[in-house]
């Protein structure tokens, strides 16, 4: 099957095309539909008549896009028609809902006069918050969107145009500072002269660039001050005219900049060579660049800096990197427009996130290429999601500061706000990350030598959420710190003679009743890094350790359990795990640590996961698992987790409820709970559920993972006597940042 035969099976397959509308109400009831219907919907309605700002409190314009198209110049096939042009429009929708959490109505509008679809997208204000116009063909597409700007109270971007603009113009930024040159001194050459290729040399005059350098050609050569008198080819290049004619390959000589929005190969290598020193070549027709990446990059002996349209070179220039984003900043604060301080704000914060380390799912998305600021990397990733984090924030302050926005946010609190849109997860660990940032601890990092844990704690220390102690060779540390070029002096806990010995001397003193000798002490503490990090906080020289990365996860425990040991109130450490659901959080204990506990070790391990879900705000409601619920069914495993919620319950230091044996769809589903056991302890569903045995947990938290769409955090370690969390090997550096501000948490309570 060919890729179209395969698109056309991809977009009929029941049901046809790419989105649906969902509700985001109940609707189980009576009274739930007359609530969304009639009667219910004449109370907001009142609302909204009395103030129209009311819709955006009572309906989802707030967050919904109008994309609307003529389909005059759709992609690369023309004018296809306003239906034809649907399928577009549609994608669109999902990329505004994947990447930003924008809904959208695609519409497709079947008018050829400018002004009767200016007018038609006008009448629609009341409907959307936001209105992109889409694959609109130049010069009319000027025209509308001017014409929308001024009639029009709502953001109004036309992203053929401003998309480009934007995501060129932060590709300019990088380039030119790795080039070593002023954007202001660059000379730049436009092959093409319509609406994308106009807008940019408009955006890159805000970004720094004298329009006076700037050189614009067509397939009639380079447009001329006579030919823009004329009107040809359009009045809105005339700003960017020359006085003197020529071919392309006459303005491309000693420029600095190439910018190609017009069609392939009409680029030679002689002509690269022509440029000045270190040049910038955007070659973005698609499919086929202006000239091949190749090419381009051999046409001379040094650095070219190259972006094109294609995802199968480094350098992407993709419009998703924009549109999402610089909507959802604007429709946050409400904005009444979005300005040119919105558009520059979105370029430099794509610029400034293309010089941080790329997170770990990025790079195992694109891992063909090589993701560290320079000449092959000057733009983020679509994938990467602190694009939502970096430019919605930068766009909504611009907003607010240009004096667009009709609301005003807190950025702090934005953020949070966005983490939201993505998953319960992010939000959940923002409370930790900021409980960590007010005083942040040691925290040992047993396998300091890894290049994922290096490069996690750098971001520790960027973030503010620990004071990270890499545990290795100071030697390989700092090379694997040059390689990965990052502006960072960590602390490194060596292997030296004099640190040794006093290490030993307490797990000596520790262990000699079991076994151990002093020489073994010192052979521990050489040979195996988890032992000295575990000694490090056992004398207080660190508060906190992580390790696990390298290691399985009993070997990488024994070393805390047999230095550190379990706390006080605590005999037995357990594994839990955070599940995080569109609207819910649960924790699964133990997942990693108990094979077959019995009641004691299970009471002990509800008493440790509900403080832990305390560190997240979260008040417990503890459930001891079972496939039986309260004595249906009495045998010796279903009486451990019976005995264990009674234990529970009479001690007058529990203050959550707990209740169990149950089985676990009993302990979730409100109407079982409380309509088939209104005798439960359970007034809500519980949010803690405590597993029989380790494979059942196990088993569990990882269907509960896998089928239930759940985003996991762990396992974070309880019951330890100082804060330890044992990684699983091939977690990523999010994930070492997110137990590591656990861990800091842990320590600050203790």
């Amino acid at each position: 099957m060919g890729f179209e035969d395969e698109s056309r099976s991809y977009h009929a397959a029941d049901p046809p095309g790419k989105i649906e509308i969902a509700t985001t109400k109940p609707t189980n009831t009576q009274r739930d539909l007359s609530l969304a219907y009639s009667p219910g919907v004449a109370g907001p309605c009142r609302g909204i008549n009395e103030n129209p700002d009311d819709a955006y409190r009572y309906t989802a314009k707030g967050n919904l896009v109008g994309v609307i198209s003529d389909g005059s110049a759709v992609l690369g096939l023309g004018d296809i028609g306003a239906q034809a042009s649907k399928p577009v429009m549609e994608g669109k929708g999902v990329l505004f809902k994947r990447f930003a959490d924008i809904d959208v109505f695609d519409v497709e509008l079947d008018l050829d006069d400018p002004d009767a679809f200016a007018a038609a997208v006008s009448a629609m204000e009341p409907t959307f918050g936001g209105i992109n116009i889409e694959d609109i063909a130049a010069p009319e597409c000027f025209r509308i969107e001017e014409t929308l700007r001024e009639e029009m109270s709502i953001p109004v971007f036309h992203d053929d145009q401003h998309g480009t603009a934007i995501i060129t113009g932060a590709a300019l930024l990088n380039a030119a500072e790795i080039a070593g040159k002023d954007v202001a001194d660059l000379e730049v050459v436009f092959s093409g002269a319509g609406a994308a290729a106009t807008a940019t040399a408009r955006f890159f005059a805000s970004l720094g660039v004298d329009p006076d350098n700037v050189t614009m050609s067509d397939i009639d050569g380079i447009i001329t001050e006579e030919r823009a008198a004329e009107g040809d080819p359009h009045p809105y290049v005339a700003e960017f005219a020359s006085e003197e004619g020529g071919e392309l390959a006459d303005a491309m000589e000693g420029a600095d900049v190439f910018v190609g929005l017009s069609v392939g190969g009409i680029v030679s290598p002689e002509m690269v060579r022509s440029m000045a020193s270190d040049p910038v070549i955007f070659a973005m027709a698609n499919p086929d660049p202006e000239i091949d990446y190749e090419a381009a990059k051999t046409a001379r002996e040094d650095t070219v800096i190259m972006a094109t349209g294609r995802s199968d070179y480094p350098n992407q220039v993709n419009n998703v990197l924009c549109f999402p984003f610089i909507f959802r900043g604007a429709l946050d604060v409400r904005a009444t427009e979005i300005n040119e301080e919105m558009k520059v704000a979105c370029a430099e914060a794509l610029a400034d996130l293309a010089k941080q380390d790329a997170p770990d799912a990025v790079r195992k998305a694109y891992s063909d290429e090589t993701l560290r600021f320079g000449p092959e990397y000057i733009l983020p990733k679509p994938l990467d999601s602190r694009v939502l984090f970096s430019v919605a924030s930068a766009v909504a302050q611009a907003a607010i500061s240009s004096g667009v926005a009709r609301e005003e946010i807190a950025l702090d609190e934005y953020r949070e706000r966005l983490e939201a849109r993505l998953g319960k997860s992010l939000e959940m660990m923002r409370i930790v990350l900021d409980k960590a940032k007010r005083d942040p601890k040691r925290v040992a990092l047993a396998e300091g030598e890894n290049e994922r844990m290096i490069r996690a704690a750098f971001q520790m220390e960027e973030e503010g959420v620990a004071e990270p102690v890499l545990v290795g060779d100071r030697e390989s540390i700092e090379g694997t710190i040059d390689d990965l070029g990052l502006a960072f002096d960590p602390e490194v806990a060596g292997r030296s003679e004099a640190t040794y010995g006093a290490y030993a001397d307490r797990l000596y003193e520790r262990r000699r009743r079991k076994g151990l000798t002093r020489n073994e002490a010192m052979a521990r503490l050489e040979g195996d890094p988890n032992y000295l990090a575990s000694a490090m906080v056992e004398a207080g020289d660190a508060d906190a350790m992580l390790t696990g990365l390298t290691h399985h996860y009993p070997s990488a425990l024994r070393p805390p359990l047999e230095v550190i040991g379990t706390a006080e109130d605590a005999d037995y450490a357990a594994g839990v795990y955070m599940l995080t659901f569109r609207d819910r959080v649960v924790f699964c204990a133990d997942a990693t640590v108990n094979q077959d506990p019995d009641e004691e070790v299970l009471a002990e391990v509800a008493r440790h996961t509900a403080e832990l879900a305390r560190r997240f705000n979260v008040e417990p409601r503890v459930a001891l698992l079972s496939y039986s619920d309260f004595g249906s069914v009495d045998n010796q495993g279903t009486r451990k987790p019976r005995e264990a919620a009674r234990t529970l319950r009479r001690d007058p230091d529990v203050d959550f409820p707990v209740d169990g044996e149950m089985q676990a769809d009993t302990a979730l589903v409100e109407g079982m709970l409380t309509g088939t056991y209104d005798f439960a302890e359970l007034e809500e569903p519980a949010n803690v559920l405590v597993f029989p045995n380790l494979e059942a947990g196990n088993i569990g938290y990882k269907l509960l993972q896998r089928l239930g769409g759940a985003d996991a955090i762990g396992p974070m370690l309880v019951g330890m006597d100082e804060p330890v969390h044992v990684l699983q090997r091939g977690d990523e550096v999010k994930d070492i940042v997110n137990l590591a501000s656990v861990a800091v948490v842990d320590a600050q309570q203790q």
